[in-house]
């Protein structure tokens, strides 16, 4: 992509693109923001009145991320694991450029700079490095199958004395002293995963190459909505009877629906907190979407938001997002960190855009590769909901399909 590979120069960059799918309420096809005139850094503490006050005096485009280390600020939590990334746990920035792409049509805005000059930037923009990837990546998993298995067994106690219901456990799949090519491998994650919620983000010596498939929310004007996901089935592409069976397997399957429905109860009540009572609607239950190389069960929740909301109220009213935690949320946010041993970072976060007009989209940030260009680690996280009738093996086993997904990207990238 010709685009990326101009945008990359930029120390700070934002490439948000949906790969054309058609899904209702996607606003934009790809929008990438490049350069930084204005940006706002925190940590969990004052990280959300940060933001509030610096998107009142922003009057344009502003795109970043939000950190899952933010559960810090909205409840009474710390984190202890490892991070080896190091995004900051908040980074909003105006961006110098800002690109919107379709099909058919490249529009270029900007401050000071010449449209026309820009366009013919990007059209004839070369690439000159001396970059070297590394000849080998071997990734590994930061705890053994006998430590996830015990782990599992002891959440799943945890579920039976009713501390919680349902828990999104995770763990690190990592490599060290490697270097990589970032927007080869997110160019070849997008071959393997084009999908709707992708994200190529860059600021500094720290890399997100993002296949994400979920939207964690999106403000329109009064409007707000948010579609988790929970509920996932392999596609058969060799056989379209077969890959049919399996869409309506997902469809029909128990354990899929009671934890969709779970989150979903979860999302109505992080809404009712900023949303007109009675406005909040479950649009739609159980919706059973096809991707590449699976189908995903989504459902879509939304409401009409209270006079005055402000964005930052918004967020610490849902956030994080209940896919990626559990129920209850504090309660599991307090097992996630017992039990997981890597701080998730911008992980389990979100990454998007908000407008001039202050309406914003928001993506989860999962089935991503995490790089530190700095200190050469590389880092991924695989997990899933863990329920009553959850088996420990079978769970490791869903961990390591996702794991080799990824890893497969990484190989397919190295110069051997």
């Amino acid at each position: 992509m010709q685009v990326l590979n101009w945008v990359n120069q930029f120390s700070t960059c934002c490439l948000l693109d949906n790969h054309k799918y058609d899904f209702s309420h996607h606003r934009y096809e790809c929008l990438i923001a490049a350069g930084s005139l204005r940006s706002v850094t925190a940590q969990a503490g004052e990280a959300f009145e940060q933001l509030q006050s610096f998107i009142n005096k922003e009057k344009d485009w502003v795109f970043g991320h939000l950190s899952y280390e933010l559960k810090n600020e909205i409840e009474d939590l710390h984190s202890d694991g490892s991070d080896s990334i190091q995004f900051p746990d908040l980074f909003f920035f105006v961006p110098k450029v800002i690109l919107q792409l379709d099909e058919f049509s490249l529009s270029v805005g900007s401050f000071d700079d010449d449209h026309t000059l820009i366009y013919q930037e990007i059209m004839t923009h070369s690439i000159e490095t001396s970059f070297r990837p590394s000849a080998q990546i071997n990734v590994t998993s930061k705890i053994s199958r006998r430590k996830y298995i015990d782990t599992i067994k002891q959440l799943k106690e945890h579920i039976q004395r009713g501390d919680c219901y349902e828990i999104n456990f995770c763990q690190e799949f990592y490599a060290e002293d490697v270097s990589i090519d970032p927007i080869s491998i997110y160019k070849s994650l997008s071959a393997t995963s084009p999908n709707p919620y992708s994200a190529y983000y860059k600021l500094s010596d720290k890399y997100l190459l993002c296949a994400s498939p979920e939207r964690y929310l999106k403000k329109t004007s009064t409007a707000i909505l948010s579609q988790p996901i929970k509920g996932t089935w392999h596609r058969n592409i060799h056989s379209d009877e077969e890959d049919e069976l399996n869409k309506n397997l997902l469809s029909a399957s128990t354990k899929d629906r009671s934890e969709n429905v779970m989150v979903v109860d979860l999302v109505r009540n992080d809404l009712s907190k900023i949303c007109i009572e009675g406005s909040v609607k479950v649009d739609e239950l159980f919706g059973v979407y096809k991707f590449p190389q699976l189908y995903q069960m989504i459902s879509t929740i939304s409401g009409e938001l209270k006079p005055g909301m402000s964005i930052a109220e918004m967020i610490k009213a849902t956030f994080p997002m209940g896919s990626m935690t559990g129920a209850p949320k504090k309660k599991v946010m307090e097992l996630i960190e017992q039990y997981e041993v890597t701080r998730r970072g911008i992980f389990s976060g979100a990454v998007g855009y908000i407008s001039p007009e202050k309406d914003f989209d928001l993506n989860v940030v999962i089935r991503s590769i995490m790089y530190n260009s700095s200190n050469r680690y590389l880092s991924f996280l695989a997990g899933s909901g863990i329920t009553f009738y959850s088996d420990p093996e079978s769970e490791y086993d869903e961990c390591l399909l996702k794991a080799m997904a990824i890893k497969k990207v990484l190989e397919g990238n190295q110069y051997l």
